[in-house]
């Protein structure tokens, strides 16, 4: 597959581009399942013991809901007693609009899922993944107290090695199973320690310039950002914690319009994997103690495996995107276009872009503009 934006603009930098970003979509209260597809299959993508059901069982199962709070609540089964030779029920969401380069997205939750067998992820993914790229924003697993941020793409990309970030890395080369990785040095990023501590809050810059991770702890979030409404700057968030500038790694090349991804699974090809399982939780060693020590039985174990999430905000120097197909290719256009056309009452589907409207086009698509301080809309088109 090759990507092919009728128009560039290449703005190549090591460090991230401080610019406006207008914001174009928000998850949160009792909206916030609004725009998303629910898998619902069994985890045939990692290997993991889990049943991603659909939005009809999440529902009526409380695995996906809105508390009280108003925070969205994402969580696997802890209830159903579930025999040996079957899996459990858990949850894999993914938004039905992609966001281009030039967006920064901002995730603020009060607990992550934790725990024996437990995988979690917050990530984004190409319309054709696993090519056209993924960033692995929140992941870990089992009982990790660290939060580990990826890069994967196709072969050709890398991080520098010697690049300005507060992480560690562990791996270099995105193209690797493991991908390009970067552990979290801050505390408190991910386990019982993040929930104790109030949660927090990860920034992510997707920019012709790179890709940058920020982490902060609920009590250090910067104001520009905890402020924030309708537009933010990064120039203020200070050193990423993990960094992947574009002079190693064409950003345009690489990566294409993001979807974003919510995700428990169970043990699978990287919890379930008996040495990384053994290394905090114990068990006996086995291939298998993963799913017999957790998965079959009453659920117990499973009562820290939830996503509390007070709001998702994507931000944009220009709007959403819908894919659509042409000719046998796939195409974007802008989603307040698209909606706009929808209902000339304005009463029809609507989108959370406040950055001016591109007005009615109907299947008009955009000109790629490549770069962090260039407004306008995006189109790509997968040959």
């Amino acid at each position: 597959m090759r990507i092919v934006p009728t128009l560039s603009a290449a703005l190549v930098a090591s460090t991230p581009a401080f610019a406006a970003y207008n914001l174009v979509k928000e998850f949160s209260g009792t909206d916030f399942f609004s725009g998303w597809d629910f898998y619902g299959n069994y985890d045939n993508l990692t290997s993991g013991d889990v049943n991603w059901v659909d939005q009809t069982n999440a529902t009526q199962s409380k695995l996906a809901y809105v508390n009280d709070a108003g925070h969205a609540i994402i969580k696997v089964d802890n209830t159903t007693f579930v025999p040996y030779n079957y899996k459990r029920d858990s949850v894999r969401i993914t938004t039905q609009e992609y966001f281009p380069i030039g967006s920064v997205i901002v995730f603020d939750a009060t607990h992550l899922p934790y725990g024996c067998s437990v995988w979690p992820s917050f990530w984004t993914k190409g319309e054709n993944w696993p090519i056209g790229g993924e960033i692995d924003i929140i992941e870990a697993v089992n009982l990790m107290t660290y939060n580990q941020m990826a890069l994967h793409t196709q072969n050709g990309c890398t991080q520098p090695s010697s690049v300005t970030q507060t992480g560690t890395t562990g791996n270099t080369n995105c193209s690797t199973d493991a991908g390009c990785t970067v552990a979290e040095n801050q505390p408190y990023s991910f386990g019982a320690s993040f929930a104790s501590a109030g949660g927090g809050v990860w920034a992510t810059q997707l920019d012709s310039s790179g890709i940058y991770i920020w982490f902060w702890t609920r009590d250090s979030v910067p104001s520009s950002l905890s402020s924030a409404s309708d537009t933010i700057d990064t120039s203020s968030w200070g050193t990423p914690s993990a960094a992947y500038p574009s002079s190693s790694c064409n950003i345009a090349e690489f990566f294409t319009p993001q979807q974003l991804v919510i995700d428990i699974t169970l043990c699978g090809n990287w919890a379930g994997v008996a040495s990384v399982y053994q290394s905090t939780c114990g068990g006996d060693g086995t291939a298998t103690a993963c799913y017999i020590d957790n998965v079959i039985n009453n659920g117990t174990n499973y009562a820290n495996a939830y996503f509390e999430i007070s709001s998702i905000k994507v931000y944009s120097t220009s709007s959403a995107l819908v894919a659509t197909t042409s000719g046998g290719s796939t195409v974007f256009v802008s989603a307040t276009a698209t909606s706009s056309g929808a209902s000339s009452s304005g009463t029809g589907a609507s989108s959370s872009d406040t950055s001016g409207s591109l007005g009615r086009v109907g299947e008009q698509v955009y000109a790629a503009l490549v770069g962090a301080t260039v407004l306008a809309a995006f189109s790509w088109v997968l040959l």
